[in-house]
């Protein structure tokens, strides 16, 4: 598919998620056949005052190309010369964040709280626009609560405004990650625009992007949650679009090499101490469904180095082999 001039392998898309899409986890779902891969999101205002931290999650690697780099913020001003500075680095597409359900982000009238002003999102979109050359997107929900579903009409804003895609996650930012995604907002904005609809929400194994496909006619699928722990969901899901066969999940013996290759990644990239401790969160989430994964979580929660992560990992296989 395409995204303006910028040509996409394929439809599998990892979502953005703040705390788990850093470059080592962006790479390691890249080598699973990932079509797009996207930056934890980035305070426009944080670039704008030159915050080392927020410049440091635009670090990209030649080897997860296209990759887009997603920007929040409120003001169009600021997020329109931020945008035309993040252009200038290699990523390939600059999305904007307009669907954070976070207390912290939407307090601040930023991510989903620019739901309640539609005027203002084309406000950003229309001034983003035209100070970039690189594919433009945006990311919204449904809606900011269930009395203000708006996401349609939001979406034609957007495209009016000059947005070459949008994704939709189909809950609203009351509902956070609780209950179920609203497919059929996603096929009401594929129906209402031209451009390209990426669809997000629910999509937790190869046979529900597949549905999600079917059922919206959305032109793209964007896997969040589905993917923690588990990258292996792009390369399956792929595989299944194509052939109609469901590969088995790896083996205990193929996530545990993959969870340890995962921690060197992050700890040679953020530090011993940074990295190990973002790295529970991922073990975690590895170990997800399998036997006595609540007792393992208790002691990933107390590592403190690699070699003690590599030890608790290998013996923990070797036992529920």
């Amino acid at each position: 598919m395409k995204i303006k001039n910028l040509k996409i392998d394929n439809k599998v898309f990892l979502a953005p998620m703040a705390g788990v899409t850093d470059l080592p986890f962006r790479l390691l779902c890249k080598k699973q056949n990932c079509g797009m891969v996207y930056t934890e999101m980035v305070s426009a205002k944080g670039l704008l005052f030159e915050n080392e931290k927020t410049g440091s999650l635009l670090q990209v690697d030649e080897r997860e190309h296209p990759v887009a780099a997603q920007l929040f913020g409120s003001d169009p001003d600021i997020i329109a010369e931020m945008a035309k500075r993040v252009e200038e680095t290699p990523v390939d597409m600059i999305d904007i964040n307009m669907g954070c359900p976070a207390l912290k982000i939407t307090r601040n009238g930023e991510g989903s709280a620019l739901m309640k002003t539609p005027e203002r999102i084309g406000e950003i979109v229309y001034r983003v626009a035209r100070s970039i050359e690189k594919p433009l997107t945006i990311k919204i929900r449904k809606g900011f609560d269930d009395n203000s579903i708006n996401a349609v009409e939001i979406a034609k804003i957007a495209e009016d405004a000059g947005a070459d895609a949008i994704a939709i996650h189909g809950r609203t930012r009351e509902q956070f990650y609780t209950g179920k995604a609203d497919w059929n907002i996603i096929k009401e904005i594929k129906d209402a625009v031209g451009i390209p609809v990426i669809g997000n929400g629910d999509i937790v194994k190869p046979q529900d992007a597949k549905d999600m496909l079917d059922k919206t006619g959305c032109d793209a699928v964007m896997i969040g949650r589905g993917a923690q722990g588990n990258p292996w969901i792009f390369s399956r899901t792929n595989h299944y679009l194509e052939t109609g066969e469901i590969l088995p999940m790896p083996t205990v013996e193929e996530r545990i090499a993959t969870a340890l290759y995962h921690a060197e990644m992050i700890l040679t990239y953020k530090g011993d101490y940074i990295g190990i401790r973002q790295m529970r969160s991922h073990l975690a989430w590895y170990i997800k469904g399998l036997p006595n994964s609540s007792e393992m979580r208790v002691k990933i929660n107390k590592i403190d180095n690699l070699e003690e992560l590599k030890s608790v990992l290998w013996q923990y296989a070797s036992h529920i082999s």
